[in-house]
């Protein structure tokens, strides 16, 4: 989260909005167009749900004042204004105080189908959405609150659990397999693969299997794990997260599955 980035976040007026150009917010519209089309049928109803909630414009990007309106009224959480990238710290101090860390930049016309550095069309279509719903908000809060505690070491192990819950986290249902992680459901070509190809992995979700599964950040996944449902969040978050922390350092790292699946970009 250190990372260099070519991107920079605008800087909000006094009264918290920022000024975005005609050009951001046709790629806002032409973003949020494109990624609404793709998620009919692909994404869980709880994010459905959530998205109703937000009633985010399509024709320009949204004020984070909006977007925190709806969230105190649901599960008070409120998404913060960061720089580009920031520290895993101030991430975690973020999420432990119910802050969802959004940089106020979007991407440009050159990265339009893939960007690695989370931009606002990232953070508030993929992630705010399920910040309305109580689970993923409890569970993201207590994520929060072990990683502000946890070590350098510990933290990476962490890492794996937000990676495969938060970001690219799939969930059963009577319909199929369904959507929840935010990194997919930015990702137009992670949304039809996660669900569609007979590449990746989709494997129950088993914390400790989690903690001990490697990734990349940029390549199409080569494994996703799947909540049974989405109550199962709470109990992850009552779960002796640290506990099994130290059982996945004993045990190791599974082989990475990285030279054997799928290298493409998402």
């Amino acid at each position: 989260m250190s990372k260099v980035t070519k991107y920079v976040s605008h800087t909000a007026d006094e009264n918290g909005n920022v000024k975005w150009s005609s050009d951001e917010n046709r790629v806002w519209q032409d973003l949020v167009e494109r990624q609404l089309e793709c998620i009919k049928g692909r994404a869980c109803d709880e994010y459905m749900q959530g998205l109703d909630l937000l009633d985010l414009p399509k024709d320009r990007v949204p004020q984070l004042a909006e977007v925190n309106q709806v969230l105190a009224v649901h599960t008070g959480w409120q998404v913060e204004q960061v720089p580009s990238l920031i520290n895993f710290d101030a991430f975690f101090n973020l999420l432990a105080n119910k802050k969802f860390p959004v940089a106020t930049f979007i991407r440009s016309r050159e990265d339009f189908d893939y960007l690695q550095e989370p931009d606002i069309f990232h953070e508030i279509f993929g992630h705010c959405p399920l910040l309305t719903n109580p689970a993923f908000a409890h569970f993201t809060h207590t994520y929060g609150k072990l990683g502000l505690a946890a070590s350098k070491e510990d933290r990476a192990y962490l890492a794996r659990l937000y990676w495969f819950t938060v970001e690219f986290g799939l969930l059963h249902t009577a319909q199929g397999p369904r959507i929840y992680g935010g990194g997919i459901l930015s990702s137009p070509g992670e949304t039809v693969y996660a669900l569609e190809s007979d590449v990746p992995d989709r494997l129950p979700l088993e914390p400790l299997e989690v903690l001990r599964t490697p990734y990349r950040i940029d390549i199409m996944q080569p494994v996703y794990f799947m909540l049974n449902h989405f109550e199962q969040l709470f109990d992850l978050a009552q779960m002796d997260v640290m506990a099994l922390v130290n059982t996945a350092k004993k045990l190791g790292l599974h082989p990475a599955k990285f030279e054997a699946k799928n290298k493409l970009a998402s």
